[in-house]
């Protein structure tokens, strides 16, 4: 079928709507009529550092309405509404456990460019062009597997839920699914984007006594306070270790950093009380840590989480119960454009000035 897609040409160029084909769903597969998709920072970074082969049809966040099923499909029927998270194969060790996060074949099934069968659904006169995450919502229709599709409350407008498949998971389940923290405890949140406010929203949901945002824009440390951080500290402006030591007397038990920036990475860290753990949840390069001093002396933990160690089936019901009951307002951080800016989408991303662009793709 003939359908629009943003297609990325090739490394670092921007966006270019055109008509492409896909394919019909085979086996296992939905076909879903996309209503919006959220742009995220991996859909950045894809673009611009190409982790996927190119040329490609982007996004990862979409939500929409099932169109088609495929044989073997039992879960889903037209008319659903769903959204879509990301791939896994479903049958490996970690994913048997319930860590499909850090499936086996994580990286092949949402980098890799192709289905699990190693086939395209994708193509532009005559030429393949690669699938993003299993989904490639940045389209008017996509194709993805059933197990990484999500059915929905059909009375919550579904053009708003495409973010949950990613980067608010990612956010609110490294507090809810990973760390954990008990009650009364202490957390920072190291960049306050759409996944830090998302852990902000989480670790206020169970009950920490100090929620500490970090950050250097004022007008988002603003929005963190509103959604519930006790604390806001602009890094350009204040020793952030210091501080944080004595907000909470010692330091925090836990801690998150969204930014991937070395530095920052190394405050979450020197900013735990002794046997405190930090979340690294951002793209961050290679950079140097005193393991003796930031992490052994003091029986710290660095760990890294992906996707919030969710099991999107589960989890994402659970995020759309608590926005229908106002512990989760993520719809505070978003602002929407039609599906032709999503040039000037990602702009606004990138400079900060929204925190989570939604395209709305019809």
């Amino acid at each position: 079928m003939k359908i629009t897609a943003a297609i990325t040409p090739d490394q670092g160029k921007d966006f270019v709507l055109d008509e492409i084909e896909l394919a019909e769903p085979k086996a296992n597969e939905v076909l879903v009529k996309i209503v919006a998709s959220g742009v995220c920072h991996t859909d950045a970074v894809a673009r611009d550092a190409a982790i996927a082969p190119l040329p490609a049809v982007l996004g990862h966040e979409g939500a929409g309405i099932v169109e088609r099923i495929g044989d073997n499909v039992t879960q889903f029927k037209p008319g659903d509404h769903v959204v879509l998270s990301f791939a896994h194969c479903g049958h490996c060790r970690n994913c048997l456990t319930g860590h499909p996060t850090v499936c086996e074949t994580f990286n092949d099934l949402n980098f890799g460019g192709v289905h699990d069968d190693h086939t395209h659904r994708l193509s532009q006169d005559g030429r393949s062009l690669s699938t993003f995450f299993g989904q490639s919502s940045f389209a008017t229709f996509a194709i993805s597997h059933e197990r990484n599709i999500v059915k929905v409350d059909e009375d919550v407008d579904l053009a708003l839920l495409g973010p949950l498949g990613c980067g608010i998971q990612t956010g609110a389940g490294t507090v809810l699914n990973k760390l954990q923290p008990p009650f009364g405890t202490s957390i920072a949140i190291y960049g306050t984007g759409a996944v830090g406010l998302s852990a902000i929203m989480a670790a206020k949901i169970v009950g920490c006594k100090n929620i500490i945002a970090v950050d250097v824009h004022e007008n988002r440390l603003e929005l963190a306070k509103e959604l519930g951080a006790t604390h806001s500290l602009n890094g350009k402006e204040v020793d952030v270790v210091k501080e944080i030591k004595a907000i909470t007397h010692g330091g925090t038990e836990f801690a998150i950093d969204t930014t991937g920036v070395p530095p920052v990475v190394r405050q979450s860290l020197q900013a735990l009380r002794p046997l405190g753990i930090s979340a690294i949840v951002g793209v961050t390069p290679e950079m140097t840590i005193d393991v003796h001093n930031d992490i052994m002396a003091e029986g710290k933990t660095m760990l890294g989480v992906i996707e919030g160690d969710a099991i999107p089936q589960i989890f994402i019901p659970q995020l759309v119960d608590y926005y229908k009951r106002g512990l989760f307002p993520f719809d505070k951080l978003v602002k929407f454009f039609d599906f032709n800016e999503i040039n000037e989408a990602f702009s606004a991303s990138k400079s900060g000035e929204v925190i989570k662009p939604i395209l709305r793709i019809q």
